[in-house]
C-alpha cells in the first residue's frame, strides 16, 4: 500500500520534536515498502547416496505354464450297448477296479448261455471220439477235427464270459473322476471318439511349459542343460509362491517346431490337493549365477531412449 504524506499543524513548541519523530518513522516505513525484495536462495536438493559392492546374482527365468495330472486316463467301454446306469459320483475320488458305468447285460448273457451250451456239446463229442480212437473205431482225422471244434467252442465261451464282465465299466486306475461324457440311455460303441469319462491322478502334479529360442539363446552355451537347473518354483495364480519346490522330470532334446519352444515338465508334490489340473501358473527357474554384478535400487535407474543410466 503506497505511503501518503500527512500534514501536521504545530500549535505549540512542545509538539515540535514529536512531529519530527513521526515524520521520520513514516519516511522509514515508506523506504522499506518501496525497496525491491531479493529472492531467497534455493536450498540444495536432498540426495541419497548408497555404496554398492559386487555380488553374485542367480540367473532366473520366469515362464507361463499349465498344470496337468501325472496320469490322465481315459475310461472307455470294451463292448457296445445301451448305457443303463452311472455308478459313481462325478468329481469324486475313485479306486482302481471300482464300477463306473453299467451297460445292458441281457444280450451278453444270452450269448454266454449259447456259447456255454456249444462248448459243453463239443467237449462231450471230443470225449466220445477219443474213446473210439482208442479202439481204432475212427480215424485220427475225425478225432482231430472234433478236438479243434471243441477248442474253438471253449474259446468262444471264454470270450463271452469276458464280454459279459466288460458290460460293467470299471476304473483302470485310482484318482479323481471327471465329468461323465455319456448319460443313461445313450448307445455306447467301442469306436466312440470320446471316452465315457477320464480319471486324473493329481499327486504328484505335473506342470508343462516351454522355453523359447530367444530365452534359450541368452543362456550360457545357448542351450539349457539339466546340470544348469538349480531350483524350480511354482507361482500360483494369486502371485504367491507354492510352498513346495519342484523338480524337472522331462527336458526335451529338440525344439517343438509347431511352438518354437523347448518343452519341459516339472513335478510338484500335491498331497494337500491345492493344485488342480488345467490351472495356468508360472514357473520360476534358477539356471545358474552371474558373477560380480552390482545391485542398485530401481528408483535410481533412469530410462532413456539410448540406455539406462545411474548417477554416480
Amino acid at each position: 500500500m503506497p505511503c501518503q504524506k500527512t500534514p501536521i499543524t504545530l500549535i505549540k513548541n512542545n509538539y515540535l520534536i514529536a512531529s519530527v519523530v513521526v515524520t521520520a518513522v513514516f519516511s522509514a516505513a515508506c523506504s522499506r515498502d518501496t525497496a525491491p525484495k531479493q529472492p531467497a536462495a534455493m536450498p540444495p536438493m536432498p540426495v541419497t547416496a548408497i555404496e554398492v559392492q559386487p555380488t553374485h546374482l542367480p540367473t532366473v527365468i520366469e515362464l507361463m505354464a499349465q498344470t496337468e495330472g501325472a496320469k490322465e486316463t481315459e475310461v472307455r467301454a470294451r463292448v457296445g450297448g445301451i448305457l443303463v446306469k452311472r455308478l459313481y459320483v462325478e468329481g469324486m475320488p475313485v479306486k482302481a477296479g471300482q464300477a463306473l458305468f453299467q451297460i445292458d447285460r441281457a444280450p451278453y448273457e444270452n450269448t454266454l448261455a449259447e456259447t456255454q451250451a456249444k462248448a459243453e456239446q463239443t467237449a462231450r463229442e471230443e470225449a466220445r471220439l477219443k474213446g473210439l480212437l482208442a479202439k481204432q473205431a475212427i480215424s485220427q482225422k475225425e478225432y482231430d477235427d472234433a478236438a479243434s471244434a471243441n477248442a474253438i467252442a471253449q474259446a468262444s465261451f471264454r470270450q463271452a464270459q469276458l464280454n459279459l464282465s466288460w458290460t460293467t465299466v470299471t476304473a483302470p486306475v485310482s484318482g479323481t473322476s471327471g465329468r461323465a461324457i455319456k448319460s443313461e440311455g445313450n448307445l455306447i460303441t467301442t469306436t466312440d471318439a470320446n471316452p465315457l469319462t477320464s480319471i486324473y491322478q493329481a499327486d504328484p502334479m505335473w506342470v508343462r511349459f516351454g522355453l523359447s529360442e530367444s530365452e534359450t539363446a541368452s543362456l550360457p552355451g545357448g542351450q539349457l542343460k539339466p546340470e544348469m537347473l538349480k531350483n524350480v518354483e511354482l507361482i500360483l495364480p494369486n502371485d504367491k509362491v507354492y510352498e513346495k519346490p519342484g523338480k524337472i522330470n522331462f527336458l526335451a532334446s529338440t525344439i517343438d517346431t509347431s511352438l518354437g519352444t523347448q518343452q519341459l515338465r516339472a513335478e510338484f508334490d500335491n498331497k494337500a490337493g491345492q493344485l488342480l489340473p488345467g490351472q495356468f501358473v508360472r514357473i520360476r527357474l534358477s539356471v545358474g549365477e552371474r558373477q560380480n554384478v552390482y545391485l542398485v535400487p530401481q528408483a535410481a535407474v533412469l530410462q532413456t531412449e539410448q540406455a539406462r543410466l545411474v548417477m554416480t
